[in-house]
């Protein structure tokens, strides 16, 4: 019921550093868990991190911890992803998600996400 539109991809040496953006459309933002996926060419979509409706509570692929880090302004109903120390192999369609349900739990899993954005292209060059 969320709509969802990300921005702020583009291209990006290795070693960069690079943040993309999740805006919500209405008044339940707020409600809703938030999670990022992103999908390469060929591959299958993969969880890459997400965020508690408030903020308190994070989760992030292996992949990605310590490089990465998921935060929200719910005053603004935008999620956002800032992207450290990239790599070739973090080239992706970064996709934003809303949970199917208003919660507080924080979810990895797709099927426990219901809204999807669009996606945007972030590409690493070595």
């Amino acid at each position: 019921q969320v709509q969802l539109v990300e921005s702020g991809g583009g291209l990006v040496q290795a070693g960069g550093s690079l943040r993309v953006s999740c805006a919500a459309s209405g008044r339940t933002f707020s409600t809703y868990s938030m999670g990022w996926f992103r999908q390469a060419p060929g591959k299958e979509r993969e969880f890459v991190a997400a965020i508690s409706w408030n903020g308190d509570s994070t989760y992030y692929a292996d992949s990605v911890k310590g490089r990465f880090s998921i935060s929200r302004d719910n005053a603004k109903n935008t999620v956002y992803l800032r992207m450290n120390s990239l790599k070739p192999e973090d080239t992706a369609v970064y996709y934003c998600a809303a949970s199917r349900y208003s919660t507080t739990v924080v979810y990895t899993r797709t099927a426990d996400f219901g809204s999807w954005g669009q996606g945007t292209q972030v590409t690493v060059s070595s």
